[in-house]
Protein backbone atom coordinates (compact mmCIF):
# COMPACT_ATOMS: atom_id res chain seq x y z
CA UNK A 1 0.00 0.00 0.00
CA UNK A 2 2.92 2.22 -0.19
CA UNK A 3 2.58 2.47 -3.68
CA UNK A 4 -0.42 4.77 -3.36
CA UNK A 5 -3.57 4.58 -4.81
CA UNK A 6 -3.25 3.80 -8.62
CA UNK A 7 -7.44 3.60 -9.17
CA UNK A 8 -10.26 4.21 -7.27
CA UNK A 9 -13.95 3.53 -7.53
CA UNK A 10 -16.76 5.26 -4.93
CA UNK A 11 -15.99 2.08 -2.65
CA UNK A 12 -12.84 0.56 -3.45
CA UNK A 13 -9.36 1.43 -3.93
CA UNK A 14 -6.81 -0.03 -6.16
CA UNK A 15 -2.92 0.02 -5.20
CA UNK A 16 -0.44 -1.52 -7.47
CA UNK A 17 3.26 -2.35 -6.59
CA UNK A 18 5.45 -3.62 -9.85
CA UNK A 19 7.70 -5.05 -10.70
CA UNK A 20 6.71 -8.63 -9.41
CA UNK A 21 7.59 -12.68 -10.23
CA UNK A 22 4.01 -13.24 -11.17
CA UNK A 23 0.49 -11.19 -10.40
CA UNK A 24 -0.50 -11.52 -7.08
CA UNK A 25 -4.00 -9.88 -5.67
CA UNK A 26 -5.16 -8.96 -2.01
CA UNK A 27 -8.09 -7.58 -0.40
CA UNK A 28 -8.46 -5.37 2.59
CA UNK A 29 -11.70 -5.17 3.68
CA UNK A 30 -12.47 -3.48 7.03
CA UNK A 31 -14.67 -4.14 10.17
CA UNK A 32 -14.88 -0.30 9.75
CA UNK A 33 -16.47 -0.55 6.61
CA UNK A 34 -18.06 -4.07 6.68
CA UNK A 35 -19.49 -4.92 10.24
CA UNK A 36 -20.29 -8.22 9.56
CA UNK A 37 -18.03 -10.83 8.83
CA UNK A 38 -20.39 -12.81 6.60
CA UNK A 39 -19.97 -9.32 4.37
CA UNK A 40 -16.80 -8.92 4.35
CA UNK A 41 -16.04 -12.53 3.42
CA UNK A 42 -18.31 -12.04 0.45
CA UNK A 43 -16.94 -8.87 -1.11
CA UNK A 44 -13.56 -10.66 -0.38
CA UNK A 45 -14.85 -13.88 -2.10
CA UNK A 46 -15.88 -11.36 -5.39
CA UNK A 47 -12.60 -9.88 -5.11
CA UNK A 48 -10.41 -13.20 -5.64
CA UNK A 49 -13.06 -14.85 -8.12
CA UNK A 50 -12.91 -11.31 -10.10
CA UNK A 51 -9.05 -11.22 -9.81
CA UNK A 52 -8.86 -15.10 -10.56
CA UNK A 53 -10.89 -14.54 -14.33
CA UNK A 54 -9.24 -11.26 -14.93
CA UNK A 55 -6.72 -10.94 -18.26
CA UNK A 56 -3.41 -8.83 -16.99
CA UNK A 57 -2.44 -6.68 -19.87
CA UNK A 58 0.72 -5.25 -17.63
CA UNK A 59 3.93 -6.71 -16.26
CA UNK A 60 3.43 -9.17 -13.20
CA UNK A 61 2.64 -7.05 -10.23
CA UNK A 62 1.09 -6.92 -7.04
CA UNK A 63 -2.27 -5.74 -6.35
CA UNK A 64 -4.54 -4.99 -3.18
CA UNK A 65 -7.83 -4.30 -3.31
CA UNK A 66 -8.86 -1.60 -0.64
CA UNK A 67 -12.39 -1.35 0.89
CA UNK A 68 -12.97 2.37 1.62
CA UNK A 69 -16.38 3.21 1.73
CA UNK A 70 -19.36 1.08 3.23
CA UNK A 71 -22.10 -0.06 1.27
CA UNK A 72 -25.91 0.98 2.22
CA UNK A 73 -27.32 -1.74 4.26
CA UNK A 74 -30.54 -0.13 3.65
CA UNK A 75 -30.41 -1.23 0.01
CA UNK A 76 -27.96 -4.12 0.38
CA UNK A 77 -30.28 -5.76 3.18
CA UNK A 78 -28.50 -9.30 3.01
CA UNK A 79 -25.04 -9.90 3.23
CA UNK A 80 -25.07 -12.13 0.46
CA UNK A 81 -27.66 -11.32 -1.80
CA UNK A 82 -27.02 -11.62 -5.49
CA UNK A 83 -27.28 -7.93 -5.40
CA UNK A 84 -24.46 -7.38 -3.30
CA UNK A 85 -22.37 -9.33 -5.34
CA UNK A 86 -23.33 -8.00 -8.53
CA UNK A 87 -23.04 -4.38 -6.99
CA UNK A 88 -19.08 -5.59 -6.17
CA UNK A 89 -18.55 -6.98 -9.43
CA UNK A 90 -19.80 -4.16 -11.36
CA UNK A 91 -17.66 -2.01 -9.48
CA UNK A 92 -14.43 -4.29 -9.39
CA UNK A 93 -14.61 -3.96 -13.06
CA UNK A 94 -14.95 -0.47 -13.28
CA UNK A 95 -12.11 -0.11 -10.67
CA UNK A 96 -9.37 -2.74 -13.46
CA UNK A 97 -10.72 -0.56 -15.73
CA UNK A 98 -9.66 2.65 -14.66
CA UNK A 99 -6.39 0.96 -13.69
CA UNK A 100 -5.76 0.20 -16.93
CA UNK A 101 -6.22 3.34 -18.89
CA UNK A 102 -4.24 5.22 -16.28
CA UNK A 103 -1.10 2.60 -17.07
Amino acid sequence: MDAGVHASTDHFALHIKAPATHNRIGAVVPKRWAKRAVTRNTIKRQIYAFAEHQRWSQPASERVVRLRKAFDSRVFTSATSAALKTAVRLELQQLFDKAEITT
